[in-house]
């Protein structure tokens, strides 16, 4: 079984692993805060990825449910838990477009097991090989370590609304965990005070968390909004062309108010294309390893004799 590296928690590298797996219509955002307009500015929420410290042998009483609409899948290798988290919700949400080669591979493993489903992830080339492709570059490999007590290991799960029910899916577990009842409206106030608990549960030892949503791709709601707005701008107009007097100017103004909100639009769009142009960038930055640019860089500096006057600089520096 080839060895899967760990991979940033961002929503830059999350929203492109999705793309490389063949999904589209969907965006990673992460939140950063639980309040209730946090939820309602990135609607429609798919679902959420929950990123904590792991804790060695803590113990979770609560019972695991075995049912057959949910895909679930058991972590049976290191540092895969970021994409499983993600392909929890993606294999788990039927109004996401997963694509083709992932439809396929929900259709062959849907009844398997859970730790075969584990397994079938970690030996999919697909999968693995995107997601090996967010690795930063090691320069200096020192051979294997095991993982030690007091080392600092992070786990992501998720939380998810199938069929009714409100579901956390952590591979650790034996299996998926129903949280109750709940609908496509009202999950996230259902999700709320259970990540909450567990913030707190932590809070005095631990600060570091990170929350992330799986959403839609904004650029196309906001395209969507826009086509909407002005097929209703191009009816008012023929409308206004009809009218006299107040009906007219009333109709005037609307239509000038409905273009307000396409030029909003169109704003909102240009913030994504240039948030996803930074996140490219910043995704090939993880991806190029620098180190061979900086060891010819202090050998000519060193040829130049200009490396150990800035060797001792940066010392004197230091002590200061």
């Amino acid at each position: 079984m080839s060895s899967w590296c760990t991979i940033e928690s961002d929503p830059g590298v999350f929203t492109e692993l999705i793309e490389q797996i063949g999904v589209t219509g969907v965006q990673v955002e992460e939140l950063y805060s639980l309040d209730e307009s946090s939820f309602e500015d990135v609607k429609p929420v798919y679902g959420l990825i929950f990123l904590f410290k792991w804790r060695h042998g803590e113990k979770d009483d609560r019972p695991v449910t075995e049912n057959e609409k949910v895909f679930f899948a058991s972590q049976v290798i290191n540092n895969a838990c970021a994409t499983q988290a993600i392909l929890s919700i993606l294999l788990n949400c039927p109004d996401i477009d997963i694509g083709t080669e992932l439809q396929n591979f929900k259709n062959f493993t849907m009844d398997f097991p859970p730790e075969s489903k584990g397994l079938a992830i970690s030996n999919s080339d697909l999968i693995r090989t995107v997601h090996n492709s967010f690795a930063r570059p090691e320069p200096f490999v020192f051979g294997g370590k095991s993982v030690e007590k007091d080392d600092d290991l992070y786990h992501f799960i998720s939380y998810v609304p199938i069929e009714g029910h409100l579901w956390e899916l952590d591979g650790l577990k034996g299996g998926p965990i129903d949280l109750g009842t709940c609908t496509t409206s009202d999950w996230a106030d259902k999700v709320r005070p259970v990540i909450q608990k567990r913030i707190e549960k932590y809070a005095k030892s631990e600060i570091r968390f990170n929350l992330l949503a799986v959403i839609g791709n904004k650029k196309q709601i906001y395209t969507r909004e826009i086509h909407n707005w002005e097929q209703n701008i191009a009816t008012m107009n023929t409308l206004a062309a009809e009218a006299e007097g107040e009906e007219a100017e009333d109709l005037k103004q609307k239509i000038q108010a409905a273009q307000e909100e396409v030029t909003k639009l169109q704003n909102k769009i240009a913030a994504e294309e240039e948030k996803f142009r930074s996140w490219k960038a910043e995704n090939v930055r993880r991806k190029h390893n620098y180190v061979p640019f900086l060891v010819n860089l202090l050998r000519i500096l060193a040829e130049k004799g200009e490396l150990m006057p800035l060797v001792q600089k940066a010392k004197g520096s230091k002590s200061k």
